[in-house]
């Protein structure tokens, strides 16, 4: 009984090595690009066509592509073309600032705001400054607002130093920043930014 118990083990053994033998065998005749079963697929692949990954054929665009080729020609630029004033005074403005972060004499020679000053242009710009600018620069210009109070040297607006600023020296700096002052050219518009330089001027006055 005990030798039949042994050759039965053994017997066993031997028949497990070869299943591993085969299966491994089957295995390695299988296509490698193909992963196998997927577990939840939905979870990775998506249901619709995402234009930056091609993980099926496209039945409805050419070569089966989801994300099409731009136009030829096609330069690729944020276009704030916008309309200022009316009747006769009406003034278009492509609004793409590309004068480059230091040449801000350029700036304060050349820019003009487009946008025109009346009441709800200066409401729009308190508006943007309490939301960008007071934290720094305080309610009134002063330079003491709470985050300037810890920065240290935020300017006044009315002072001597910095009462005479033009439109464009101020746009330029909201734009690439100066000094402490961080760029915001990336959070604010164009449009809004002109906005936010009729508020300045008119807290420069003391106003």
């Amino acid at each position: 009984m005990e030798f039949k118990a042994m050759k039965f083990k053994s017997l066993y053994r031997y028949l497990l090595v070869a299943a591993v033998l085969l299966t491994a065998a089957a295995g390695c005749k299988k296509d490698p690009s193909n992963p196998g079963k997927e577990y939840a697929p939905n979870m990775y692949l998506p249901v619709g066509y995402e234009p930056y990954k091609q993980e099926k054929a496209n039945p409805i665009n050419p070569q089966g592509l989801t994300m099409r080729l731009p136009v030829a020609g096609t330069v690729a630029r944020r276009n704030y073309h916008t309309s200022f004033g009316s009747s006769d005074s009406a003034v278009v403005d492509l609004m793409v600032y590309n004068i480059p972060a230091d040449s801000i004499e350029i700036a304060e020679r050349v820019l003009k705001n487009p946008v025109p000053l009346n009441e709800k242009t200066l409401a729009e710009g308190k508006v943007l400054y309490d939301r960008y600018c007071q934290h720094c620069h305080g309610a009134t210009g002063a330079g003491d607002g709470k985050v300037g109070a810890m920065y240290k040297g935020v300017p006044n607006y009315a002072s001597d130093a910095y009462k005479n600023l033009n439109e464009g020296h101020i746009f330029h700096v909201i734009t690439h920043g100066k000094a402490r002052m961080w760029p915001h050219g990336s959070q604010i518009n164009p449009e809004e930014r002109w906005k936010i330089v009729h508020y300045v001027q008119k807290l420069q006055k003391g106003a």
